[in-house]
């Protein structure tokens, strides 16, 4: 969680956005461009290591552009989250009109910050408000049955930072997010603008945006998407050892490393013996209550599967046929 800086005193003269690019007729591959030349609301999050989908460290290989070797989205994909919030932001958009008697217009445009010092925050807004005295932005948002829980206690943390991060850019005061839960649930949650908090959200996006501009990648965190950037940004090895026996933060990591794979296996034995345990102790029964919980143990459906080897076996010819190249991929193997 970003803690906001002490408060400040609003700036007595906001000053409206840049436009950096109209997005009217841009190919998705040309907005994506555009989008390496700063850090656009939907990065702002990831920039500073909050975004639960994104590290800094894969934002910051496609902002320098070795991004080439990361999996792709593709946005006809009717199983994509993204491919549904594209499809439905017209619909959430008409129903929030509709909810709070709002009139909304698209903004079709790369908006720039207007401070040239910060001329690396770009922004993209899905709606502006008008005629509104009180709210500015609509900023429309779909949850489908793995996301809604995010949204259980109100706007998430990676969402509010993209609006704080929208309403720095346009220096406007406040902004709706509007959620389609589950397809048929919507919200709206009013979000004001927080000069501390954004003045604290600058600070670390700068921060971020130096490592793109130094070109020297930030540090790893540890999450799956780190691991996607570390293989996209080094899929192939040399052959050569590196010696870092003098290195002492190194030394100690690898150290470290060793003892909690130590502890993980300790831990996953224990786990096997108490599962087993209670298995024992069920027996045939589907399932078993606790004081503190409960568990089950029951037998999942039947299903048929190829039997590849000896489907090969009868028919050798197959296997040259359908053949495909698989690249190997890099093992991490402590010797």
């Amino acid at each position: 969680m970003i803690t906001p800086a002490p408060r400040q005193e609003a700036p007595s003269k906001l000053r409206t956005a840049l436009l950096l690019v109209k997005t009217n007729g841009l190919s998705r591959d040309e907005w994506l461009t555009v989008r390496k030349q700063g850090i656009g609301s939907s990065d702002a999050a990831a920039a500073v290591g909050l975004n639960p989908y994104q590290s800094p460290l894969e934002l910051w290989v496609i902002k320098t552009g070795r991004d080439g070797g990361l999996p792709t989205i593709d946005p006809n994909d009717e199983s994509s989250p993204m491919y549904w919030g594209t499809l439905l932001e017209p619909v959430v958009a008409s129903h929030y009109s509709r909810r709070t008697g709002h009139k909304v217009r698209r903004i079709n445009a790369v908006l720039r910050h207007p401070d040239p010092d910060l001329s690396w925050m770009l922004a993209n807004i899905d709606r502006e408000v008008i005629g509104a005295d009180d709210v500015s932005i609509l900023e429309c948002k779909t949850a489908g049955i793995n996301g809604a829980r995010l949204w259980n206690d109100g706007v998430p943390e990676y969402v509010q930072l993209q609006v704080q991060h929208q309403l720095a850019v346009t220096s406007k005061q406040a902004a709706d997010v509007a959620v389609l839960i589950g397809g048929q649930e919507l919200r709206i949650h009013r979000i004001d603008r927080d000069d501390s908090l954004i003045t604290h959200l600058i600070r670390l996006e700068r921060e971020f945006w130096s490592y793109v501009e130094m070109d020297v990648p930030p540090p790893a965190d540890g999450s799956e998407s780190a691991d996607r950037a570390l293989r996209c940004l080094y899929p192939q090895d040399q052959g050569t050892v590196v010696d870092f026996r003098q290195d002492r933060e190194l030394s100690g990591a690898f150290a470290d490393l060793v003892s909690v794979r130590a502890t993980l296996a300790q831990q996953e034995e224990i786990e096997s013996r108490l599962k087993q345990k209670l298995q024992q102790a069920m027996g045939d029964a589907a399932r078993a209550i606790f004081d503190t919980g409960e568990v089950s143990w029951k037998k999942s459906k039947d299903s048929t599967a190829v039997d590849l080897p000896r489907l090969l076996q009868d028919f050798p010819d197959l296997a040259q046929r359908y053949a495909i190249a698989k690249p190997g991929t890099r093992r991490f193997l402590i010797a």
